[in-house]
C-alpha cells in the first residue's frame, strides 16, 4: 500500500475505499434493463419510454401531472445496483426507490430513496415516513453531481445498513434503528410530479449479495 492510499484511508475511512473502479463497474452483476425493452419491469408506459438506450420519465414539454415509478417485478434485500441518471428540466426531481412497494390504488411507493435532482442530490429519503434519512450538504452536492449530465449512482444495501456513492463519492452510510422497517422490496426509477422535465437512466446493473456462488 503506498503512502497515498494510506493518507486516504485515514482523512476518507474505509468505506470510500470499497466504492467500485470505473474499469470494472459495467462487468459486475447482470442486467436490470437490456436498453432496449421494458422486460422485467411495470408501470406508466404513458409517463416512460425508452430513448437512446435509456429509460426515460417525464418529458421536457409539458408538466409531469404527478409521481411515476417505473419498478421492478421481482424484489432485492441485500445488493448492490450501479447505475447512470441524469435529470433535465427546471428544478428537476428523481430518484431512486429501493426496498420498497407500491401503495394500493395508488401511484405512489413506500420504501426508501437514493434521491437524484434539486437539493438531494446523493441523499436518502424514506418515502414512507416522509423524512429525510441522511446526504450531504447543498454546499457539498454541488461539488459532486454533474448538472445536465450522466451521473454514476451506486447503492449498497447490506442487511440493516444502507450506502450510497454518487460520482465515486460516498455520500450516505446509514444504518436502519427501526426493525420493523421492511428490508426487502422492489425498485423503483421515478420521475417526480411538477414542471417540465425528464429523468435519465441507463446501464442499470445488480450484483445480488449472499447468493451462493455454483
Amino acid at each position: 500500500m503506498n503512502m497515498l492510499l494510506i493518507l486516504t484511508s485515514v482523512l476518507l475511512g474505509p468505506a470510500v475505499l470499497e466504492t467500485p473502479q470505473k474499469d470494472d463497474v459495467d462487468r459486475r452483476g447482470v442486467a436490470l434493463f437490456d436498453g432496449k425493452t421494458f422486460n422485467g419491469w411495470e408501470g406508466n408506459l404513458k409517463a416512460f419510454r425508452i430513448e437512446d438506450g435509456a429509460i426515460v420519465g417525464g418529458s421536457l414539454k409539458k408538466p409531469v401531472p404527478r409521481n411515476e415509478y417505473l419498478c421492478t417485478k421481482k424484489e432485492y434485500a441485500d445488493f448492490v445496483l450501479r447505475l447512470k441518471c441524469k435529470v433535465l428540466g427546471k428544478d428537476p426531481n428523481a430518484g431512486i426507490q429501493i426496498r420498497s412497494e407500491r401503495v394500493a390504488d395508488s401511484n405512489e411507493m413506500v420504501g426508501y430513496q437514493a434521491d437524484i435532482g434539486q437539493k438531494y442530490w446523493g441523499c436518502l429519503y424514506d418515502e414512507r415516513r416522509h423524512k429525510l434519512l441522511a446526504g450531504p450538504s447543498e454546499k457539498e452536492q454541488a461539488k459532486i453531481y454533474k448538472k445536465n449530465a450522466w451521473n454514476d449512482y451506486v447503492i449498497r444495501c447490506e442487511g440493516r445498513r444502507i450506502r450510497l456513492w454518487l460520482n465515486g463519492k460516498l455520500t450516505v452510510d446509514y444504518t436502519e434503528p427501526d426493525r420493523k422497517i421492511p428490508q426487502k422490496g422492489i425498485i423503483g426509477l421515478q420521475i417526480h410530479g411538477g414542471p417540465a422535465s425528464e429523468a435519465w437512466y441507463k446501464d442499470v446493473r445488480i450484483e445480488v449479495l449472499g447468493e451462493k456462488k455454483e
